[in-house]
């Protein structure tokens, strides 16, 4: 692993008063002015600039005006159950009369409105059918609801492929033609805006003018979980999304089954940052669709009964630890399959399959070994009758989702189905057909990648100071985010002497540091060491990359190392 400077722009953009380490930070990050950290809800682009959210509007006032039946079909990860939850609750509040949802069981349907579900979807005689999460390459399912006679609006914000389905209107901001500037809106951010504009037509048509107009905002906190658990990128329009709803969240406003998981995850609300939507919350709700069905995830978020909500949290953090323990199962059978083969000859596109993995956490096996390898790697478990399916992980610089569409085309009828985005994917191929894609997939990566491209690489904001190790600061970096997916958690590195160390948990390790020069003291914590080579006794001096943290116990608050590195020096 090396460490290497993040990149700054030549000049630094004025951004008003902020200390000089916050505007190396925000300029590193690639914000140019000032404007652009105003996480007010007025500087979000206006939903205007979608394509087809006019349509879209007229279908969604008709449904009101004739009260239609709705059905909302999502998908089965977080994304999907938060925009499952904000569709139903949105049109609920703004005057829907029968609104329901429905979630493919990923072990029965798959992924997206197949005809399958579309026949399911019958049952439950709607009128109009939305899909939250899904839908831009669902041809096949949107042209059944057409023939069924069903009304179809699509909102999703995934890549399309070489044909749109023929719905009555398409909200996605990746679709061709939308000039929407930001294309990065998770799911759940579509739909969101799909109900900001229902709510502006319906406002002029006149719907409000006798009673309170409906306040939306009160999704908020739904909305920054889902994309943040989609590892969406936070662009400036994502970051006002995610505070808006982080605030409502430490404001004690949040949904009572957000409440609850953060309850049985031993979280303060008021605490709450976007790290902890994305590695405390996503995983719990995620773990409902992963293992079984993510309805249950989905009523938890409903609830407005707190005593039920925490009965469902309940249930998804158990489902949550199941989930760890198969995972690291099928970790040490990755690895298994992975030892004897040195690093110079392993193929710099990895494809893992064993017929008894779970097709529900293929997806985390494959982040894992992306994360261990330094390269693309795809997962795969049985999908029955003779199937294989397949998620899969990038690397920075490798597009995933286009490099699947390559191997497609050079190799006809190898892949069954494909889609994705840059750093995640999924497949469906013929078991029969494994070797020759996973060769396939191998030379698509090595002509891309330089083998150079494969080491892991921490870019880091620098060095600091002695003075620079306060709560003041800590506590300053947390809130200046939201963090995330391309606007990374500041990151710094340097030496430290090794005063005392110890695992706690399983795998943790637990440091006492002094700065190089002796004067400050210091608590770390490294998750997830390698229990072959920490705790060292020999080890006295150590190169670190952490995050500086505020860790809180029993009511006080001191600076702690969130270590992301440790090597000895």
């Amino acid at each position: 692993m090396r460490i290497d400077p993040r990149p700054l722009p030549a000049v630094l953009p004025f951004l008003g008063e902020l200390p000089p380490l916050l505007t190396r930070l925000y300029a590193a990050r690639g914000v140019q002015s000032e404007a652009e950290l105003d996480k007010s809800l007025a500087r979000l682009i206006p939903y205007q600039q979608l394509k087809g959210i006019d349509a879209a509007v007229d279908l969604l006032v008709t449904a009101l005006e004739q009260r239609q039946r709705i059905l909302i079909v999502g998908d089965f990860d977080a994304d999907g159950a938060t925009a499952s939850t904000v569709g139903t609750l949105g049109l609920r509040l703004l005057g829907a009369a029968h609104v329901d949802y429905l979630v493919p069981n990923r072990f029965e349907y798959g992924y997206g409105l197949t005809p399958e579900i579309v026949a399911v979807a019958l049952q439950r005689e709607p009128q109009l059918l939305i899909t939250v999460d899904n839908g831009i390459s669902s041809v096949e399912g949107v042209a059944a609801a057409k023939a069924a006679g069903l009304k179809v609006l699509v909102t999703d914000h995934h890549l399309p492929g070489d044909e749109l389905p023929a719905a009555d209107a398409i909200v996605n901001p990746n679709q061709p033609g939308c000039g929407f500037p930001s294309k990065a809106l998770a799911g759940v951010g579509v739909i969101f805006y799909v109900l900001m504009a229902l709510r502006a037509r319906l406002r002029s048509l006149g719907w409000y003018d006798n009673s309170p107009q409906p306040n939306i905002g009160e999704l908020l906190d739904l909305v920054a979980l889902g994309s943040v658990a989609d590892v969406v990128p936070l662009d400036a329009n994502n970051r006002i999304l995610v505070h808006q709803g982080l605030e409502r969240i430490r404001a004690g406003r949040a949904r009572p089954g957000i409440k609850a998981i953060l309850e049985v995850a031993k979280r303060d609300h008021a605490r709450i940052t976007s790290t902890d939507l994305g590695f405390i919350l996503g995983p719990r709700l995620n773990a409902a669709g992963r293992l079984d069905d993510m309805s249950l995830g989905i009523e938890c978020l409903l609830t407005t009964d707190v005593a039920a909500a925490r009965e469902m949290a309940a249930q998804l953090d158990g489902m949550n630890q199941d989930r760890k323990s198969i995972e690291q199962g099928m970790q040490r059978e990755a690895l298994a399959q992975l030892k004897d083969l040195p690093v110079e000859s392993m193929p710099y596109g990895l494809c893992l399959f064993d017929p008894e993995w779970h097709q529900g956490v293929i997806g985390i096996l494959a982040s894992r070994m992306k994360e261990r390898y330094f390269r693309p790697t795809i997962a795969f478990a049985d999908a029955g009758d003779g199937l294989l399916k397949g998620s899969g992980r990038s690397v920075q610089g490798f597009h995933i989702r286009d490099a699947l569409a390559v191997v497609a085309s050079q190799h006809p009828n190898l892949i069954s189905k494909y889609g994705g985005h840059a750093m995640a994917a999924g497949l469906t191929l013929p078991e029969a057909n494994f070797p020759l894609f996973a060769q396939a997939f191998d030379a698509e990566v090595r002509r891309q990648l330089r083998e150079e491209d494969l080491t892991g690489r921490l870019l880091s904001d620098g060095t600091l100071a002695v003075e620079e190790f306060h709560l003041e600061l800590a506590r300053a970096l947390r809130h200046a985010g939201p963090w995330g997916q391309h606007f990374p958690e500041p990151l710094f590195h340097g030496v430290f002497q090794l005063v005392e160390q110890r695992v706690v948990g399983e795998r943790h390790l637990k440091v006492v540091l002094k700065s190089e020069c002796g004067s400050v003291k210091l608590d770390g914590i490294a998750f997830g060491v390698d229990r072959e080579v920490w705790p060292n006794p020999t080890v006295r001096w150590v190169e670190l990359a952490y995050k500086l943290d505020v860790n809180e116990f029993r009511g006080n608050e001191t600076v702690q190392l969130m270590i992301a590195h440790i090597e000895p020096r």
